[in-house]
């Protein structure tokens, strides 16, 4: 039901993309980081509240049809349904039916329920197509409350010693998540004004985000000590962040389970958290889906289909495709 062209994921018989990279008329999109959502299509098909956040990134007059999780549309005798992805605000599973054969493109996502995104539904299907971010043993999450809590004593170490933190995360998603659970924290949060722009568009898109103001000029040098400042990972070179002061830096990622790329991100400390499934998520969504057919993309995509192959029994291959990951 889909193939691979050059412009990206192409379903023949409704005639539209999945994620496209090239510009193409009708394009059906899982979640809004750039590598899945980019600029020049014609039309653009994603879950309902991905309309504000999506305006904000690739321009407010972009012609914009929503749908709301579960509902079913048909164009050209192909029935597509979003389903949650969990993997950040809005994201979504894209599930294709055409004569009684399903498909499930599940773009990005994670098992672990962040608060925000609407948790990962399991879909039913006769061929998945998976990413493989973290598709190796090495990558196995624990939960979230924990590495939170770690943070908030390594801020509150900062605090003693007279510097400010600094939390570097990708602005759309993991930001949000880091400020839901930070919001408590033993100081002020602030964060980076690209991060201020997502939360202003996933609010009007009917999420639930604390008010979190961003980084400006005025902020007295007491507060700026004991503060928590979230910056994606172009926000260094803020003007307002370079004479901010002296600051302790920290990453959030789930790269940073391997002790080799904390060194290499040249960072005081490196927190496990990821907008991804770990090895035991992926295996477990495609289990589950009880797909016959698994195709793996982006990540360590021959590891997890050898795997797939040699110890499910499963129909499994590798789809090479330009989703570069948020977390890459």
């Amino acid at each position: 039901m889909l193939t691979l062209k050059p412009e990206g994921l192409y379903c023949p018989q409704g005639d539209f993309y999945i994620d496209p990279w090239r510009r193409v008329p009708r394009a059906v999109i899982t979640h809004a980081h750039a590598d899945h959502a980019r600029t020049g299509m014609e039309h653009y098909l994603a879950q309902e509240q991905n309309e504000s956040i999506l305006r904000l990134r690739l321009g407010k007059n972009i012609q914009f049809q929503g749908l709301p999780f579960g509902e079913k549309i048909h164009v050209n005798g192909v029935q597509i349904s979003f389903h949650p992805a969990g993997h950040i605000p809005a994201s979504a599973q894209v599930r294709l039916e055409y004569q009684g054969e399903v498909w499930v493109v599940t773009g990005d996502y994670k098992l672990q329920n962040d608060g925000l995104s609407a948790p990962f539904e399991t879909v039913k299907c006769h061929t998945i197509i998976t990413e493989s971010t973290f598709g190796i043993p090495a990558y196995r999450w624990t939960d979230s409350e924990s590495i939170f809590e770690e943070i908030k004593r390594w801020w509150a170490a900062n605090i003693r010693d007279g510097k400010s933190s600094q939390l570097t995360a990708y602005s759309l998603g993991k930001a949000q998540r880091l400020i839901m659970g930070l919001q408590n924290g033993p100081g002020p949060l602030f964060v980076h004004p690209t991060i201020a722009q997502n939360n202003q568009a996933l609010i009007r898109d009917g999420f639930k985000i604390p008010d979190v103001p961003a980084i400006h000029a005025s902020v007295d040098p007491e507060t700026r000590k004991q503060a928590l400042v979230i910056v994606p990972p172009s926000g260094e070179d803020n003007a307002i962040l370079k004479k901010w002061g002296e600051r302790e830096e920290g990453v959030c990622s789930g790269w940073m389970a391997v002790r080799g790329q904390r060194r290499r991100n040249n960072v005081t400390r490196g927190f496990v958290l990821s907008d991804h499934a770990d090895w035991n998520g992926l295996l477990e969504a495609i289990d589950q889906s009880g797909a016959e057919r698994v195709l793996v993309t982006h990540g360590y995509s021959d590891i997890l289909s050898r795997f797939l192959r040699e110890s499910r029994g499963l129909n499994a291959e590798v789809l090479r495709t330009e989703f570069g990951g948020d977390e890459s």
